[in-house]
């Protein structure tokens, strides 16, 4: 398989409901680190995956609406905890939707898979990783 992984940042707000999540229960900011892997069994006629450029404008225009939010507040998050495993699959179904519309530069039958990793610190980090078939 060949990848090409793009790398950007959100700093957001949240809160968790649940008594799993400790003092996170209470409204506190993070700053993320957000990685798109775009996953091909072949590369394209010009030697790439996709190019560079373009997963990182489709992953800036999908991360923009996070960005210095309280994710509390947005209505698609609505009675839900945004952990950071739940940010991943929520990111993955903006790349896929993105994929779908050909908005990537290539089609979506010659893409094989998305994966999203976010990097909460230097020592924890989660991945969601679907097929694109």
């Amino acid at each position: 398989m060949f990848t090409v992984e793009v790398r950007d940042h959100i700093m957001i707000a949240h809160s968790f409901k649940g008594a799993v999540f400790g003092p996170a229960q209470a409204l506190h900011g993070a700053t993320f680190i957000v990685d798109a892997a775009f996953i091909s069994r072949e590369l394209d006629e010009n030697g790439i995956v996709i190019d560079i450029g373009c997963a990182l404008d489709i992953l800036k225009a999908t991360l923009k609406p996070l960005n210095y939010a309280n994710l509390d507040e947005l209505p698609q998050f609505k009675g839900v905890n945004t952990t950071t495993e739940f940010l991943t699959k929520y990111i993955f179904d903006q790349l896929a939707a993105a994929a779908k519309a050909n908005s990537l530069g290539r089609p979506i039958e010659e893409l094989h898979a998305i994966r999203v990793s976010i990097s909460e610190s230097h020592i924890a980090r989660a991945w969601y990783e679907g097929e694109l078939h």
